[in-house]
Formats: C-alpha cells, structure tokens, sequence
C-alpha cells in the first residue's frame, strides 16, 4: 500500500502525477482543503510535502497521529513547526540545492536590471524616448557585491559575480571554510565596504528584519539592494524611507513583506524592480526538488536517512 502523502502547496499536475506515481496523493494547496483533508484523513497521512512560507504548525501535526515525515520542497523550511515535529519523532528534511542555480541566475537578474534600469529603459523605449534624453547608468563590472548568508545559493551568487569582475565579501553568523570572499562579522560593515547587496540568507524569528534602515544608510545613495531570500529579512518601511529619502540609488526585490500582495509602499518608486518570488522558479528546478522528495520520501521509508535533514 502507498503511503498518504498529505501535498500543501499549489504544483502543476504533471508533478503531482510523478508524486502519485509513488505516493497516494491528498492535494490541499489552500488553507480550505487543507483542513478538508485534515477532518477527513488526517489519521492516515504519514508524509507532508509543504514549502518555508506555508509551513506546518504544531497543531495540524497533533491532527496526523501516523506522521513520520515533513519536508520543504524547497531549502526555506521558517513556517514548520520542528520542535513540535521532533518532539513526535517526525523526520524533516528540506530540498536544499534543488533550486540553488535558479535563484542565483534570477539574483543577478535582478540586480543588472537594478543597476543598468531596464525597466525604466524599456517604459522610457516604449513610449518613444531615444538614449540622449535618458540618464546614463553604472556598469555593474568590477564593483563590490556584497553577500548576506554564503550558504549554496549566496556562494553560486558569488561564482556568477566573478564573471564580471567583481570583489565578493559576505555575512554570516561565523566564516565559511574554504571561502573565497571576504568575510564581514558585521552586516552594518559589509554593506559599507558594498555597491551593491544581495541578501540569501534563509528567513524566520533570527533573520526578522536583519536588513535595517542602519544597514540600508551603510550601503549608501548609490547601492543597491537585492533580495532573493525571504520578504521578513528586509524591513520595508525602512527601505521606502530610505529610497524616499535618497539614501538608496534603487533596489530589486523577489520577496517582499505581505505575501502575495505586493509591497504597497515601494510600488510608487520606478528604481524599484519586483518579481512575484518566482526567484527559484523554473522546469528544471521544479523537476530536481520533486525528484529529491521523492528519493528522501524513499529513502525514509526503507528505513534510511534522509539526505537533507534539516
């Protein structure tokens, strides 16, 4: 007999049909069936498939007696109850480098449309200006990115970063070993020795509005900020005083506070750029972190250990 496989987010039907191929399938993307599925079999679900920004909080785990395993699709894993899960001994694993490759290509995309104003440029080609009535932009070349959390995504942006030339330096709690880039105890000094800042640290109560109106003024009115990593890292009252105030020459956010409204006081700004956290995004990604539950799902129910337990 399959195990129930309890699915809480939204995913394309051809992926579910690769899960149902080894799994029966509950699909409940939205909180309404989810707690449809709950009242109707919660008692027989024995893996949960969710991602960081759903989550699964301790009381829908004390509804699913049989749990044995939870996973993020992808590497964010915020919103999942883990004390309450361990306190159960329920596995929890993550789909850590699954994504990785997809957000560092869309990081840099974001920051070359930041940087160079391509959707300015593009408005202002629309509506029939020529390039002797526009501003000229910087170069992003051989300038200083900053790298907040040099985990596989933050150091894939660092690898990417070296094709133009650039001085990489990063923040995180301690040092990475084997790191090539300047390491920075201090987020306030590393944005100031930055042009431009990338933030791909991972989300939660510890990160909660690491990026602050301080860290904002440190970068300075002619850096930019991007952030890849989650909406809660960037205090957005902060950043649109700072954009408001000049003390920011522009930003590029695929993640913002509010999800999936987007962030209302940063609409007005033109040198704002906003992708709707499509960052990790794409067939290729997709197919590799439902790949990689499913041989974690395997894996533990053989009686093995996951690969990426978090």
């Amino acid at each position: 007999m399959k195990p129930l496989l309890l699915l809480t987010i939204p995913m394309a039907e051809r992926y579910r049909a690769r899960l149902a191929e080894r799994f029966e399938l509950s699909y409940a993307p939205d909180a309404r069936t989810r707690e449809q599925a709950l009242a109707a079999r919660g008692d027989a679900v024995r893996a949960v498939l969710t991602n960081g920004t759903t989550g699964l909080d301790a009381d829908d785990i004390g509804r699913m007696p049989a749990l044995e395993l939870v996973s993020a699709l992808g590497v964010g894993y915020e919103n999942i109850a883990r004390d309450a899960a361990r306190a159960r001994g329920v596995v929890l694993s993550n789909g850590a480098g699954t994504n990785s490759d997809c957000v560092a290509d869309h990081a840099f995309a974001l920051l070359l449309a930041a940087v160079r104003a391509v959707p300015r440029y593009d408005a202002a080609c629309r509506a029939g200006l020529w390039r002797d009535a526009l501003p000229e932009r910087r170069q992003a070349a051989r300038r200083r990115l900053g790298i907040v959390g040099l985990g596989d995504i933050g150091g894939k942006i660092a690898r990417r970063a070296a094709g133009f030339d650039m001085e990489t330096g990063y923040h995180n709690r301690a040092p990475r070993d084997g790191a090539t880039s300047r390491y920075f105890a201090s987020l306030r000094e590393l944005a100031r020795w930055s042009d431009f800042l990338v933030v791909s640290t991972p989300g939660g109560p510890g990160t909660h509005h690491l990026v602050d109106r301080a860290v904002l003024d440190a970068l300075g009115p002619d850096g930019v900020l991007v952030n890849v990593a989650r909406g809660s890292v960037v205090d957005t009252a902060a950043l649109a005083a700072a954009l408001r105030d000049g003390a920011l020459d522009g930003a590029a956010l695929d993640v913002y506070e509010g999800e999936p409204h987007p962030p209302a006081g940063l609409l007005g700004f033109d040198n704002v750029v906003l992708t709707p956290h499509v960052g990790g995004a794409s067939p290729e990604s997709m197919d590799a972190a439902v790949r990689h539950f499913v041989d974690n799902a395997l894996r533990h129910f053989a009686g093995e250990p996951v690969s990426t337990p978090i």
